[in-house]
């Protein structure tokens, strides 16, 4: 919780100022040069610094104060990138799914957790049906992205994730051909 009078920014501001960040590491990288070398360094150095204090507050962190740290977005991406997590990698990515699958079956379709098979995360995934197929925007390309897009950023150490298809409950019924237009061929 925030004491009163400091200010704390909202995902949308983090979110802002990650992107200003990588615009400016991405120019510093373009721009070669003894500076540039230094800046970088002085980012890095930065960064190990921050997540050796990070590191230090998990160590002393009970079993329920880290669980709730990890379970804050901004939170659990630093302590994947620091490699200090609490969780391991395939229960971030099923949870990553469990909060996808709401949104995947409203669209008709849906997403399971299939565990992880070396370094690969593996999905089962069922695009939205009702009738429309790919074209209403529940297509299974994108729904495979979104689902690799959602895993990756949960668990990074993860090198790809793979989709495989749901076998669909529903098997269309055989169409029924009345006996008599079979015996009859064209006389009506």
């Amino acid at each position: 919780m925030a004491e009163a009078g400091i200010a704390r920014l909202a995902d949308p501001d983090v979110e802002a100022r990650l992107a200003r960040l990588d615009d400016l590491l991405e120019g510093l990288q373009a721009t070669p040069g003894p500076t540039t070398r230094s800046a970088t360094e002085a980012v890095v150095l930065l960064t190990e610094v921050y997540g050796e204090a990070l590191a230090r507050i998990m160590d002393r962190a009970d079993g329920q104060l880290a669980e709730r740290l990890a379970d804050d977005e901004l939170l659990g991406h630093l302590l994947v990138l620091h490699d200090i997590h609490p969780e391991p990698p395939e229960r971030r990515a099923a949870r990553a799914v469990e909060r996808l699958r709401p949104a995947v079956r409203e669209r008709g379709g849906d997403v399971e957790w299939a565990g992880v098979e070396g370094q690969v995360g593996r999905v089962r995934l069922k695009a939205g049906g009702g009738g429309c197929g790919s074209g209403c925007g529940g297509g299974t390309t994108e729904l495979s992205d979104a689902v690799q897009e959602a895993v990756l950023a949960a668990a990074p150490e993860l090198t790809a994730v793979e989709s495989l298809a749901i076998p669909s409950d529903r098997q269309a019924a055989p169409a029924f051909v009345p006996l008599a237009t079979l015996t009859h061929r064209g006389d009506r």
